[in-house]
């Protein structure tokens, strides 16, 4: 399918419900409102295709954005160009999309987790934090990596962005789920940080607090 082809498609899915529930979530007025279940069957429809994801993020559209996420080949991007993608995010949603469902399988996933949690800019931290979730969920990361991740949470989160502190959060609990050595020390850590403050503007989301949530995902392993 062409670009053209695309964007037609996508306009005549927009509804005005999506586009009010995506404006609550900070997207801003180059929308169409595409519900994820028909960008999933268009996506499957195209399949994975680099050169058009390109040219859809480049519309600065959100749906075409989100759909760009889903027909992007992380594994066949080169880190330069995943990089300018994310240094142009406006909203912590393609945030959340670029980085855990695309940029932590890039090959060159913790050069870019590292590249992006030293940058300027809420959303490109969060990036780096929802690789390192990830990549410490997956077994892709050292005990010793983790263990560091966690320090540099207890050290910087309350002093760090609205969305990175979601993203560190998130972190903590991933780390959290590595086995039970980790669950102690995710815990203490949760601990020593207290309670983490996001704002979430007008949608019922919330930042859950980390040791219930740590506790309560270990036991629902364990009755399976």
């Amino acid at each position: 399918m062409t670009l053209a082809e695309v964007m037609r498609e996508l306009q005549s899915m927009g509804t005005d419900q999506n586009r009010k529930v995506y404006r609550r979530h900070g997207i801003g007025e180059n929308l169409f409102g595409v519900s994820f279940a028909n960008l999933n069957k268009l996506a499957k429809a195209i399949r994975k295709d680099n050169a058009l994801a390109g040219e859809l993020w480049a519309t600065g559209n959100a749906d075409a954005r989100n759909l760009a996420t889903l027909v992007m080949d992380a594994e066949t991007l080169t880190a330069k160009v995943l990089m300018g993608w994310i240094r142009s995010i406006d909203t912590y949603v393609h945030a959340d999309l670029l980085g855990g469902k695309v940029a932590a399988k890039h090959p060159s996933a913790k050069t870019i987790m590292g590249e992006c949690m030293k940058a300027k800019g809420d959303f490109v931290q969060q990036v780096g934090w929802d690789i390192a979730a990830v990549l410490s969920m997956d077994g892709k990361m050292s005990d010793a990596e983790a263990e560091a991740l966690l320090e540099k949470i207890e050290a910087v989160i309350h002093k760090s962005p609205n969305r990175t502190r979601h993203a560190m959060n998130g972190t903590v609990i991933a780390v959290g789920l590595r086995g039970p050595a980790f669950k102690k020390k995710a815990i203490a850590t949760a601990r020593r940080i207290g309670k983490v403050e996001v704002d979430h503007g007008e949608t019922g989301c919330i930042t859950p607090d980390a040791e219930p949530y740590i506790l309560k995902a270990v036991a629902r392993k364990k009755a399976k």
